[in-house]
């Protein structure tokens, strides 16, 4: 790309996006992001755009739908404003557990969304740790995926415990957590779980020992939190020692920080694609930053570098 690099946000998670523009040494675009007085989205670039390389950094959480619609309208401000190339930067995907139907006359919500940053103006997209990598596939454009789980598995070592176990809360966080024991050291457990219902989780047995010793539950999203607490529970009647946990977005719906805070877990980590809310105790939540990671992501796009080299 010969344009030149230019970075916007919308309003989801502002100090992410400057932590970003931080480390690129760059000044965020300037953009009026704002509603009517009717509550419809209001955008206006205050920058000349033509023939530019352009980032828009928007992290889909609560409020879900605002946000998304933010970052519809500002890719199409965008793309109308005659930007060379956009890449739609978005930390935490949303609807990406709506992936596929898993009863009749229901949407893929997933795909849905895909279709819809395509047709607003996105040319790729930058993404972090989709609860699903099959929706790659739902984009006609390109998709860096990037991980967080090496980030959460350096803290987590820096800790310097010797005897732990990594455990994964389901069969689909397995892959996960294997990435983060390799990354972390200890050995791995695997919880086995159904799910009745939306959003309600029954655990049904484990594999691996965790009795005497510490464990790290680990997985991609934490939301209501009833996953995390059940497997925690299981842990302690186990006998583990100390329980951690580790997870990518921290989205926190409803009461579930005031149920980990009652839980017998000692400390969560968590990473900043997804603010933590205003006002919320938050003493046993640690927050690592995934800026350094999108910032150096941004750059290699922007020079048409290698982004898979930041794994190997």
């Amino acid at each position: 790309m010969d344009g030149r690099l230019q970075i916007f946000a919308g309003n989801s998670n502002p100090r992410l996006a400057q932590a970003i523009v931080g480390v690129l040494e760059t000044p965020l675009g300037r953009a009026e992001v704002s509603s009517w007085s009717d509550g419809e989205t209001r955008v206006r670039l205050e920058e000349n755009v033509r023939g530019s390389d352009v980032f828009v950094i928007q992290s889909l959480c609560t409020p879900v739908n605002q946000n998304i619609m933010e970052l519809l309208i500002i890719l199409d401000a965008v793309k109308r404003a005659s930007a060379a190339r956009i890449t739609a930067v978005i930390p935490y995907y949303a609807y990406a557990r709506q992936e596929k139907k898993t009863a009749g006359r229901e949407p893929i919500s997933a795909k849905l969304l895909a279709n819809l940053l395509t047709t607003a103006g996105a040319d790729r997209v930058l993404t972090i740790d989709l609860h699903a990598p099959a929706i790659e596939g739902f984009f006609d454009i390109p998709v860096d995926h990037l991980r967080a789980t090496p980030i959460l598995a350096a803290h987590f070592r820096r800790l310097g415990l010797t005897d732990f176990v990594v455990v994964s809360p389901d069969a689909g966080a397995v892959v996960r957590a294997d990435e983060f024991r390799r990354r972390a050291g200890g050995s791995l457990a695997i919880i086995s779980k159904k799910r009745p219902g939306p959003e309600v989780a029954e655990v049904l047995e484990m594999v691996g020992d965790v009795a005497g010793r510490d464990a790290v539950i680990v997985d991609d999203i934490i939301a209501t939190g009833g996953t995390l607490l059940q497997a925690a529970e299981l842990l302690r009647e186990r006998g583990a020692r100390r329980i951690f946990a580790a997870a990518v977005h921290g989205v926190f719906a409803g009461q579930a920080l005031e149920r980990i805070q009652a839980s017998p877990i000692e400390k969560v980590f968590v990473t900043d694609t997804i603010p933590l809310p205003e006002g919320m105790c938050t003493d046993k939540v640690e927050v690592l930053t995934v800026a350094p990671l999108l910032a150096e992501a941004i750059m290699r796009i922007h020079k048409d570098l290698s982004i898979s080299a930041l794994f190997t």
